[in-house]
């Protein structure tokens, strides 16, 4: 079995469980063949970031079907896309290096990331 990495290199840390996040709503930001989305950055949402995700279509705020809802602190696997363009509008949230899938760097570098880590000393 092939351990799952992160953007430094090591294995990958578990994003959150409360609530549970992850494509496979295992915890984790893994690559999944079926993740058209790619969930692939572990942030700890912002009231700022989630007004700027339901403003462009994906509500992570109002509780729906085996869904609470996210608030404000919450850890959450994000689409990297929509960090990177929250990053682009000065709206993105701080990101969990340890917990962000190694494929994130296809679409964002490891310097943009460290700029928002949480989790570097």
């Amino acid at each position: 079995m092939t351990v799952a990495r992160n953007v430094l290199g090591e294995p990958l840390e578990t994003c959150g469980v409360d609530p549970l996040t992850g494509f496979a709503r295992d915890g984790c930001c893994v690559a999944h063949p079926d993740d058209g989305g790619l969930h692939l950055v572990c942030a700890r949402v912002t009231s700022e970031f989630l007004r700027f995700s339901r403003e462009r279509g994906n509500d992570l705020v109002t509780p729906r079907a085996g869904f609470s809802g996210l608030r404000p602190g919450d850890r959450w696997c994000l689409c990297v896309e929509r960090w990177r363009e929250a990053m682009i509008a000065g709206k993105a949230p701080r990101v969990v290096l340890g917990a962000t899938h190694e494929s994130a760097l296809r679409y964002v570098t490891l310097d943009q990331l460290k700029r928002y880590a949480v989790d570097l000393s």
